[in-house]
């Protein structure tokens, strides 16, 4: 029994004020769609819609991208919660979730590109566009999938970092 209870001394405590998971799933997300919008955007010249679509095209495909996204940052962050997150989350486990919807969205990215530029013929590449030769997935996706996660974590974990107004400072 001495050993748990030292243990337990030893670990950060783990709390949460009920609404914490809430804020930072609404943070993530809201980092996390801004973010795409904006990389949809920018990668678009890697895509031959650049060169053959219209303006109107070209918007319409880079917001229905955001779109799927969105749905697909959304299935990864609820499969990671459901898997590995706990009731003070985002307190504890937060790198669990975040590792474990990182996974699952670069995977389900790899196999989306794959589906929709080798089979489908959806969607194709330019001849700039870098291609990771063991995946042959665009380099731009991946790094997307890479980068908008971990910064919208970071933005999303910045609001515990803040005392919250609405507990009083004692406790």
């Amino acid at each position: 029994m001495e050993l748990k209870s030292r243990r337990r001394a030893a670990e950060p405590p783990c709390w949460s004020d009920g609404i914490d998971w809430l804020r930072t799933l609404r943070r993530y997300m809201a980092f996390f769609t801004c973010a795409n919008l904006l990389w949809e955007f920018a990668h678009m010249p890697f895509y031959t819609i650049w060169e053959t679509g219209t303006l109107s095209e070209i918007a319409f495909a880079a917001f229905h991208c955001t779109g799927g996204d969105i749905l697909i940052g959304l299935t990864a962050i609820v499969l990671a919660l459901f898997v590995a997150g706990t009731p003070t989350w985002p307190h504890c486990g937060y790198r669990r979730v975040a590792t474990i919807t990182f996974a699952a969205g670069l995977a389900y990215t790899i196999f989306s590109e794959w589906l929709n530029v080798d089979i489908r013929a959806a969607w194709s590449y330019r001849d700039i566009m870098p291609v990771v030769p063991v995946v042959g997935t665009g380099l731009t996706p991946i790094v997307q999938w890479i980068l908008v996660p971990v910064a919208a974590f970071w933005w999303a974990r910045r609001s515990m970092m803040r005392p919250n107004p609405q507990i009083p400072a004692d406790g």
